[in-house]
């Protein structure tokens, strides 16, 4: 009872013998209001706000990559890509990595005394080993979500945070989305992910070795309990490590939630949304208010209708 009661911090990236009580209050608002799936997965939600930009007129570039900012009198003034570009700015909303912003983007000198702060003493969350596959047989009995605990617990933990340590064992979130749309499998066969915790980049482990290693004790220990005969039954699978959150994500130390939930690091604490030192400069995301979770960061978006000014009509004040 009291593993299923306090392991909700993992889901935010935090380790819950260190996370502030707070958020217990993750179980209250799950049993209040239940928990929502969009059908298409988060790819749909995806789907869904681009197709708002697109009819408000946004210019969409993909495949770019943000290099550096020229500021001048504490106000970005271009924003410098990759490719060799740069874009004239009025204001910049950024959901990068805010330790990854503050440490490679903004140059120091730049930056206030609260944001240096916050990236040299920061502590990220741990990493995430995560194994997509797809089975050629349905699994009626595994709900859409599952938590599969192993036999230790607060010394796994440490393990993963404290220690970082790749170690035998590991406890699983598995995901069976096909339990409530269909549609992500073939007719008579399910989809899946399983998320295991894991030391961040800090633990410098050599993911080309332990990964696969990884993949086949998950794999094995599922064949043992919820899914019977899942290794004749496993395909198309493959899976994702802190290197490619580092890589593809620029997430600092490989971390799967930003900063870790600590009290700390919490509320006011974080990185917050109005950029500090950088007067036009604006935060989303992961790792500042009000935190990590699909939740978390869409409502970190909500938070800037009121922080940036609107600049297409005047607010009503009747």
């Amino acid at each position: 009872m009291r593993q299923a009661f306090s392991i909700q911090p993992l889901l935010v990236g935090g380790n819950p013998f260190d996370t502030t009580c707070i958020y217990s209050l993750i179980h209250f608002l799950e049993r209040k209001w239940g928990i929502y799936f969009p059908k298409g997965g988060t790819g749909a939600v995806v789907e869904a706000l681009t197709d708002l930009l697109h009819r408000q007129g946004v210019e969409v570039k993909l495949n770019t990559t943000v290099t550096g900012f020229d500021i001048d009198d504490k106000q970005i003034k271009r924003v410098n890509l990759d490719n060799g570009e740069s874009r004239e700015a009025d204001l910049v909303v950024s959901n990068a990595d805010p330790k990854f912003l503050y440490k490679h983007l903004i140059p120091k000198e730049e930056q206030s005394f609260s944001s240096r702060v916050k990236t040299s003493s920061s502590q990220m969350s741990m990493g995430l080993f995560v194994l997509y596959f797809g089975t050629t047989k349905t699994y009626q009995d595994v709900a859409h979500h599952t938590i599969w605990l192993g036999k230790r617990y607060k010394d796994l933990l440490s393990d993963i945070f404290d220690k970082k340590i790749l170690t035998e064992d590991f406890s699983l979130y598995v995901h069976r989305p096909t339990a409530t749309d269909p549609s992500f499998a073939p007719s008579g066969c399910d989809s899946f992910y399983v998320l295991a915790p894991v030391p961040n980049q800090l633990g410098n482990i050599d993911w080309d070795i332990e990964g696969p290693k990884l993949r086949d004790r998950i794999v094995a220990a599922l064949d043992r309990s919820i899914l019977p005969d899942l290794e004749n039954t496993i395909t198309s699978d493959f899976f994702k490590t802190p290197d490619d959150f580092a890589e593809s994500y620029l997430s600092a130390e490989g971390a799967g939630f930003s900063i870790a939930p600590l009290f700390r690091q919490s509320a006011w604490f974080r990185y917050h949304n109005k950029g500090e030192g950088i007067e036009n400069l604006f935060l989303v995301g992961a790792g500042t208010h009000p935190g990590a979770g699909v939740p978390g960061v869409l409502s970190s978006a909500k938070v800037l209708e009121h922080l940036i000014p609107d600049t297409t009509h005047e607010r009503s004040t009747s």
